[in-house]
């Protein structure tokens, strides 16, 4: 499958949502299926700092990772076309709300609050859920940040209960049905 016939406008396909989401596994999916790069922030930050994410977080603090993140995101090309993985938290600085949807089209991972929880849990490597009670860390955070992903989103895909393959299919699905709409023309684009 070509990206262009997925993608009428030619621009990067950008993950976001709130961690346990599928952002990094959805990304290689779509990756192997339409074959364009895919550029994730955290690996970027972690590149360039020389230094893990959770490193980052304990020697500098968040902040300092917030700002890392944000010159990331800066520094991607938009005339790329790539699939972008996000951190979790990206959507925090309203400056990078813009800077999202201009690399592409903003595509929302969301799940039910059990789920992301505990998928965001197995790993051990979540800086964020390190407190003394990472649940309600991690439910605060999710209520804060869900207007933000809302905000930032042009389409939103609950993953609660898919594969991340079946993500994939579905995100190239409602972009491929949009497209063809799009072309079409608008009165096509909202029947549909």
């Amino acid at each position: 499958m070509t990206y262009y016939a997925v993608n009428f406008c030619g621009r990067s396909i950008v993950l976001i949502g709130m961690m346990g989401a599928g952002k990094s596994s959805v990304g290689r999916c779509l990756r192997r299926r339409i074959h364009v790069a895919l550029l994730d922030t955290d690996k970027i930050v972690a590149s360039k700092s020389e230094m893990s994410v959770s490193e980052l977080f304990a020697k500098h603090g968040e902040e300092e990772f917030r700002k890392l993140e944000t010159e990331a995101l800066r520094s991607l090309p938009t005339a790329q076309q790539a699939i972008v993985v996000t951190g979790g938290g990206i959507v925090l600085r309203k400056q990078n709300l813009e800077l999202l949807k201009r690399l592409g089209v903003v595509i929302w991972l969301d799940g039910d609050e059990e789920t992301l929880f505990q998928r965001a849990s197995r790993s051990g490597k979540r800086p964020l859920l390190h407190g003394t009670n990472p649940r309600q860390a991690f439910a605060q955070m999710l209520k804060a940040r869900l207007p933000l992903y809302a905000k930032a989103a042009y389409l939103r895909i609950d993953t609660s209960v898919l594969t991340d393959e079946e993500v994939a299919v579905a995100i190239l699905s409602k972009l491929k049905r949009f497209a063809r709409g799009a072309e079409e023309g608008p009165a096509s684009a909202t029947a549909s």
